[in-house]
């Protein structure tokens, strides 16, 4: 149940870096994306049909030796399950906070939006630091956990799946916000 709501509180829905690279064929690809923008998608028609406000972000790499996201290939483009329609906000981004060097707070300061509804990719990387950044600047947050995915890691001799790197993950940014499933975010915002 989302708590401390107030039934006048502006909402965007921002979707990170749901990019081509992360999909199967992809020079990144990472665990279950279709399902992920599958689910991110949903959130998206939802907040399409209400008229609320959309972002999408676009990382775009700078950094000598990436290997994903470069500029001008077809991996550095928002997927198109997610693909954003005329008029939606796409703001690009190049490193894993969605707030650095961009104008994303700006932006949300414009419409006066008081909650962020936050889903996409990679949950242990960029998903993870925009949140804990949203927090910060004092925004409720919402985390769509099934439209985040991520990889596997290692550390050390350690594999760690990335069904395991998710869900620790998600249960560290409940220190930050709601961390609930796309149809539960859903009919709780319906209730506005």
């Amino acid at each position: 149940m989302i708590t401390e709501v107030n039934e006048a509180m502006k909402t965007a829905l921002i979707l990170i870096d749901i990019q081509n690279d992360y999909f199967p064929g992809g020079k990144g690809a990472l665990e279950s994306p279709l399902e992920a923008a599958r689910q991110a998608r949903k959130l998206l028609d939802f907040f399409r049909q209400q008229k609320w406000p959309t972002v999408h972000i676009q990382h775009v790499a700078t950094r000598p030796g990436a290997t994903t996201f470069l500029p001008d290939t077809d991996g550095v483009k928002i997927h198109e399950s997610i693909a954003p329609l005329a008029g939606e906000t796409v703001i690009v981004k190049h490193f894993p906070n969605s707030f650095r060097e961009t104008d994303l707070l700006e932006h949300l300061k414009g419409p006066n939006i008081e909650r962020l509804v936050i889903c996409g990719m990679m949950t242990h990387m960029c998903v993870d630091a925009t949140v804990r950044a949203a927090a910060d600047f004092g925004y409720p947050v919402i985390v769509a956990a099934d439209a985040c995915t991520t990889r596997a890691l290692t550390y050390g001799e350690t594999k760690i799946p990335a069904g395991q790197v998710h869900a620790t993950f998600l249960a560290a940014l409940k220190s930050y916000g709601q961390v609930i499933e796309v149809d539960k975010v859903i009919l709780e915002l319906e209730k506005i």
